[in-house]
């Protein structure tokens, strides 16, 4: 139940706290008073999108917070998943604007996302716009209301898990049959590119030792010169490092006779002499082993040829990445290959798919079929005491031509209001008034059907008067007595005089500003308030009696 709303600095309203109450309160005002301002803020508080206009001029931030009693909810499961304290005799909703764009919501002082706020106040309020009433035409709304009155949210979720694995399927089947199209229109090029790649029989590092081994064929005459010339200095008939290395050797063990320090002297040179001779070894070998040859060069320039073209060919850095580039052709020419095999695959499991759709379709049909016989009866029970006698009300449910996310139905609302006028879709032959009695007849069926604590009902009774607003009260009064709290924006003094409580907008200016503001009326206000309703501004002693007995008539 709403207990009270604050609004702060929220387009013409300074500062507004008003507290309500249970049963049905109704609220009055002039045309512009702000009756739909006070709607705007409480929309705001509820999950719609903020806009820096609705900051009071001047200020610069706007708050609305709002209070619940939600004790008789069962909504433990929202806050314990949401990691929320619960207070269930004071729950508050609270959305703050800032003038620099940002919006921050709060449930219970705890920072939330809008989602948050918003799911929480769908458990707690529904709203009634005008927009609604055309609204009702729509077959999401018309949808919407069979699935409501069904009670099939576990059918409806089991059906749209398979429709959404169903799309999944045919999406990933489109998607394969596309790529081997595709794919099959250029096999000729990948096979092509791909034996080209595999014909050159390339392995990985070779281009390095290739270029390397470039070098020395191009150099080898004058290689093999230097090893020769470094060879003869280590050793030769004449001269050469390894006899003077040999001769110091000698020298250096026969001073260890007589001198110890010489002896490790005589060890490292001995230790020099080996290495030496190693390299020696070594360098010999080398100058002989490397020698010009014309055919091996341009073999090796051959090769290298054919890798550099290939790397600027598919603008490749290595041969490592040409061989990926030829990996990921033979990939696709497997592909190719394997493209009927997955397709038939998929295809089986799409069959597979259908069938459980079909199933899964159907049993959502049959609880929307048998809540569509109960519509039918209980809206048109309910429109005959709103001055519709002869209403044909009819829902009809069509099997879709493709299935969709609401399932295989489409369910449209057909309606006559004579005996003799075959039915067509509501939203075609229903004129204003009529839409808005079957609106407030289908807000009363769903109130039965859903835990919707609060309604409000912005002026639902347009294009209507007389003794069919006092039906429309009766209705509210009856959803009050079924333990919903309502609350009716209302310009009808029959409607005016049914509630329980009487609040009034009003507007008033000062020096600086225009103000709006909402104040509860005692009785003598409230005879006040319908008389002026009833006759205008100028209030005659016919009015005020016709006003208090209207109110003494619905025992208020």
């Amino acid at each position: 139940m709403l207990k009270s709303i604050l609004i702060d600095n929220y387009v013409l309203i300074k500062h507004l706290e008003i507290d309500f109450h249970k049963g049905f309160s109704v609220i009055t005002g002039e045309t512009g008073a702000g009756k739909s301002i006070i709607l705007g803020a409480m929309n705001l508080l509820f999950g719609q999108r903020s806009d820096t206009k609705s900051i009071r001029q001047g200020a610069e931030r706007c708050t609305i917070e709002g209070h619940f009693d939600i004790s008789s909810y069962n909504l433990e499961k929202f806050f314990s998943d949401n990691d929320i304290e619960m207070d269930a005799s004071d729950t508050i909703l609270r959305r703050d604007l800032s003038s620099n764009g940002k919006s921050r919501a709060f449930i219970n002082d705890i920072p939330v996302t809008l989602a948050q706020l918003k799911e929480l106040a769908s458990k707690l309020i529904d709203i009634h716009s005008q927009h609604q009433n055309l609204a009702l035409g729509t077959q999401s709304f018309q949808t919407d209301l069979v699935d409501a009155i069904a009670n099939n949210s576990i059918c409806k979720d089991e059906y749209l898990n398979v429709y959404t694995e169903y799309s999944s399927l045919k999406k990933e089947l489109a998607a394969l049959e596309s790529q081997a199209a595709t794919n099959s229109a250029d096999l000729d090029y990948i096979r092509f590119q791909y034996d080209t790649l595999q014909q050159a029989k390339l392995v990985d590092g070779e281009q390095e030792e290739l270029e390397e081994e470039l070098e020395i064929l191009e150099h080898a005459e004058e290689i093999k010169e230097q090893l020769y010339r470094a060879s003869s200095l280590f050793d030769n008939d004449e001269t050469g490092i390894i006899g003077d290395l040999k001769q110091a050797l000698q020298a250096l063990r026969q001073a260890s006779k007589n001198y110890s320090g010489a002896e490790e002297l005589a060890e490292r040179t001995e230790s020099a002499l080996i290495e030496i001779k190693d390299i020696f070894s070594e360098t010999d070998s080398a100058a002989e082993s490397i020698n010009f040859n014309p055919e091996r060069l341009e073999q090796v320039n051959d090769r290298l040829d054919t890798i550099y073209t290939l790397e600027k060919k598919y603008k490749a850095d290595s041969v490592a990445d040409l061989i990926a580039i030829m990996e990921k052709y033979g990939k696709q020419l497997e592909r190719v290959d394997s493209f009927d095999e997955l397709i038939a695959e998929l295809t089986k499991k799409i069959n597979k798919a259908e069938k459980e759709l079909k199933k899964s379709a159907s049993e959502l049909t049959a609880t929307r079929k048998k809540a569509a016989v109960t519509i039918e009866k209980q809206i048109s029970s309910m429109l005959v005491p709103l001055g519709i006698p002869n209403i044909q009300f009819k829902v009809d449910i069509q099997p879709k031509e493709v299935y969709d996310e609401t399932g295989a139905d489409d369910i449209r609302f057909m309606f006559s209001a004579n005996k003799a006028v075959p039915v067509q879709e509501l939203s075609a032959v229903a004129s204003g008034g009529e839409l808005s009695r079957v609106m407030l007849s289908v807000k009363s069926l769903l109130a039965g059907a859903k835990t919707l604590p609060t309604i409000i009902f912005d002026e639902i009774d347009t294009g209507v008067s007389g003794a069919i607003a006092d039906k429309m009260a009766q209705m509210m009064q009856q959803m009050c007595a079924d333990g919903h709290q309502v609350l009716a924006i209302t310009h009808l003094p029959q409607i005016a005089a049914c509630g329980d409580y009487h609040y009034k907008v009003y507007k008033e200016d000062d020096d600086d500003s225009t103000q709006t503001g909402i104040i509860k009326l005692n009785k003598e206000e409230r005879i006040t308030e319908i008389a002026q309703m009833m006759s205008g501004t100028t209030l005659s002693k016919a009015a005020i009696e016709n006003a208090k007995s209207l109110i003494e008539n619905n025992g208020r």
